[in-house]
């Protein structure tokens, strides 16, 4: 039956004797108060009209709603356009981000960045040194550059030397954010990747390396060579971050082999000392024996030209003498003589007597003759000499000839 006048009650009501028309529900409010349309929608217009109403009431002064309106969209729009100021710390790194992907990163200082919700802002420390421990974890409170072993872990520090021995390598990474984009982005656990690959190349460097310079010398070239290799393949990674130092904190053979190992390192050490206490004199032996034989070279040298030069002197002299004496053989064979004797009797105690004398037996102490002379010093207080020697000069012949 229709909701109509033209049916139902016949006096133009509903079926239920509801006097006002339109249905049901009633006539529907004139003049906009019901918020609907005419054709039974809502009514945008008047839903507009109801906010501009409920703002006037809220602000005073109901001519100026528009230029509030204004302000107050103005100093929203303000506010939100100066969130975009950031500051980075003088130990960060800002890495902006434009709908969660990487876009650029930013210096220490202020900057500028658009306002959420394009663009934000990570501030990672970049300058903060990090430790990551190989073969062992340290405690919680253990400094940082000296970390103390708490717990080994046997996985990561058994290492097979290059002679096939095995040894025990405990060592710790240290290493910073270098690029905070690269760090952030390029791998998924940046320091599970710097213990993995620092772990790989340790056991290349030291497979390659004997066990006894593993031990001694080789510890700061087996640094160096990890430090290196490690970084090398970070960098291929694209990863963002750089190795400060590897610090070898224990190398040592295992525990159970330690005790046999250190008695076979102290006989190497002896054999080392030995070794170097023979170089020691080696070097100080040989350089004397050769000084020593340099000087009785010399000398050497030097009596055989002091010899040669008095053999030629003895033979020039004799040459001279044969020379005078085939002019003068008497007088050379006198003077001869007399040379001789004055050489002679310049080294030996003689006794004079005069031949003149007749009658006289001469007393000749023979014994205190033959004994040695006194001391320049000691012959004031020493006995008087002996009396010298008697010695009859030859006496030459009528030719000049002696006796």
């Amino acid at each position: 039956m229709p909701w109509n006048s033209s049916g139902g009650s016949g006096q133009g009501g509903s079926p239920w004797g509801n006097p006002r028309p339109g249905g049901p529900w009633g006539q529907p409010p004139q003049g906009g108060g019901g918020g609907r349309s005419p054709g039974g929608g809502p009514d945008l217009d008047e839903a507009i009209r109801q906010a501009q109403d409920a703002l006037r009431r809220f602000l005073p002064g109901g001519g100026g709603t528009g230029k509030w309106i204004g302000i107050g969209a103005v100093v929203l729009l303000g506010l939100w356009a100066a969130s975009g100021i950031y500051r980075v710390q003088p130990d960060e790194q800002g890495v902006v981000m434009r709908f969660g992907a990487f876009n650029r990163t930013t210096m220490p200082g202020l900057n500028y960045r658009l306002p959420w919700p394009v663009e934000s802002v990570t501030t990672p420390r970049v300058t903060r040194i990090n430790r990551i421990d190989v073969g062992f974890r340290a405690s919680s409170d253990a400094p940082l550059t000296r970390p103390v072993p708490a717990r080994d872990v046997i996985e990561e520090s058994l290492m097979l030397t290059g002679d096939e021995n095995i040894i025990d390598i405990d060592f710790a990474v240290f290493w910073r954010i270098r690029d905070a984009g690269e760090y952030l982005f390029n791998t998924r656990n940046p320091e599970q990747t710097v213990k993995l690959a620092a772990e790989s190349v340790m056991r290349e460097v030291v497979g390659r390396t004997p066990i006894q310079p593993a031990l001694t010398e080789a510890r700061a070239e087996i640094e160096q060579a990890v430090r290196t290799g490690t970084q090398f393949i970070l960098d291929q990674y694209g990863s963002g971050i750089e190795l400060a130092q590897i610090q070898l904190l224990k190398v040592e053979p295992p525990a159970e082999v330690i005790d046999t190992f250190r008695d076979v390192q102290r006989a190497n050490a002896d054999r080392e000392r030995m070794r170097n206490e023979a170089e020691a004199y080696r070097n100080d032996i040989i350089p004397r024996a050769r000084g020593e034989g340099q000087r009785m070279i010399q000398e050497a040298e030097g009596y055989k030209e002091s010899q040669v030069a008095r053999a030629r002197g003895e033979a020039s002299r004799f040459t001279s003498i044969l020379s005078a004496y085939q002019v003068a053989q008497d007088v050379t064979i006198r003077r001869l003589y007399l040379e001789t004797m004055e050489e002679i009797l310049r080294r030996n105690p003689k006794i004079l007597v005069d031949d003149r004398l007749q009658g006289v037996v001469p007393y000749l102490p023979l014994d205190g003759a033959t004994q040695p002379a006194a001391p320049p010093r000691a012959a004031a207080a020493a006995a008087p000499p002996a009396p010298p020697a008697v010695l009859n000069p030859p006496r030459a012949n009528a030719q000049g000839g002696a006796r």
